[in-house]
């Protein structure tokens, strides 16, 4: 079987793990803060602030932005669930601007429209999430330049995105936002297992994040009310969570950050083996912005049946009974039955997203994958169905 995406670990990557679970410390240790400091060198950011997933790192980050009952958060529709449930986490409500018809990320005419219309109805947002799909970063500048004129802050979901660049400069830098987020789950450019990284040039910010990601307590006699009581002493300054990432996961995505570059550039290989090969009158390939440099987390595809042809449901079951799991990125989040029952949503104002929903399809991507399974990919996805299954 050849999965959509797959981790790629080394001996190297293996003896980083072995060699925390011989140290001292299995949490809370060194090998945290050696991870945020690579990750942030990396980016070109002043803090980074790890925590144990993705979902964690933009929940703490909308608290950081002191998102509340009463505001609202706005992201793409064509995300994982996290990008908006984050906001009803803290009592906020979302709702989505539609996508670009060519990159898939959030469009920023339709952001425009919308955000000029919110503001007549006094409903603008507080916080926006632009989600850079597949790897790919969104149009950071001029989202950041409506941001200055409406009010928002910015929180770039990035889950999908480091190793990316916008404008020469990588993804994560926090340029044109307050913070930006990163994930490591397995099928990620990187990975530690399950986690997630917090990125941002605000001291404060960052100060928020490190006590929301640990129960709100701190051990710092500045941050305290009055002088400790002991050298034993701490205190829970704000109501957070059990967020903390291990040091087992730091060793292990601290390893795998060696090869970061690497990654990226063996995936762009693959993806333009796919772009030579599968762009035809009933596919459609990922444009890339001349602004981007994908990080290549996903390779989408979208199947238009044409007259006599298969459709995009044949072409999915066609290519996972020949052994190829594909996958599809993302259903539209208001599809679901926990947003739809809310009866905010319709699916009318969404064309771009509703669009690309009935025609995407998440193909192979990953490093480990041989060209050998890159070409079978290829002919399976060209080669025509027998007349039998077309009926």
């Amino acid at each position: 079987m050849i999965p959509y995406g797959r981790q790629d670990i080394s001996s190297e990557d293996i003896q980083a793990v072995i060699d925390v679970l011989k140290s001292d410390y299995l949490t809370q240790g060194p090998a945290i803060p050696a991870f945020e400091q690579a990750v942030a060198s990396y980016c070109g950011v002043k803090f980074g602030v790890a925590v144990n997933s993705a979902t964690s790192a933009l929940h703490i980050a909308c608290m950081a932005l002191d998102l509340g009952k009463g505001d609202i958060l706005w992201t793409s529709p064509i995300t994982f669930v996290a990008s908006a449930n984050c906001a009803l986490y803290c009592g906020a409500s979302v709702d989505f601007v539609d996508i670009d018809p060519k990159t898939y990320n959030m469009s920023v005419e339709a952001l425009e429209l919308k955000l000029q219309q919110a503001e007549i109805d006094g409903k603008l947002p507080k916080i926006l999430i632009p989600v850079h799909l597949a790897g790919q970063s969104c149009e950071m500048e001029k989202i950041y330049l409506l941001s200055k004129k409406y009010g928002f802050r910015i929180i770039e979901d990035a889950s999908h995105g480091i190793g990316g660049k916008y404008k020469g400069a990588p993804i994560g830098n926090c340029k044109y936002s307050d913070i930006t987020v990163f994930s490591f789950h397995p099928v990620k450019i990187i990975t530690t297992g399950e986690g997630g990284m917090c990125m941002t040039n605000d001291p404060e910010i960052a100060l928020r994040l490190t006590h929301y990601r640990s129960h709100g307590i701190t051990r710092q006699p500045a941050e305290m009310t009055h002088v400790p009581d002991g050298p034993w002493y701490y205190q829970q300054i704000d109501l957070g969570f059990n967020y903390r990432i291990t040091d087992i996961h730091a060793a292990l995505g601290l390893s795998q950050l060696k090869r970061l570059d690497d990654f990226v550039s063996r995936r762009h290989e693959i993806a333009k083996r796919y772009d030579k090969s599968l762009e035809s009158d009933t596919l459609t390939i990922h444009y890339q912005h001349p602004d981007t440099y994908s990080a290549y987390h996903l390779y989408i595809i979208r199947h238009k049946k044409k007259e006599g042809g298969i459709g995009r449901l044949q072409m999915f079951e066609k290519l996972r009974a020949a052994g190829i799991l594909v996958n599809l990125h993302y259903i539209p989040v208001y599809h679901h039955p926990y947003y739809e029952n809310t009866g905010k949503y319709k699916r009318s104002d969404f064309p771009n997203a509703e669009a690309y929903y009935s025609e995407a399809i998440s193909i192979p991507m990953h490093t480990v994958l041989t060209e050998e399974e890159q070409q079978f990919v290829i002919e399976q996805i060209e080669k025509p169905m027998g007349h039998q299954n077309l009926f």
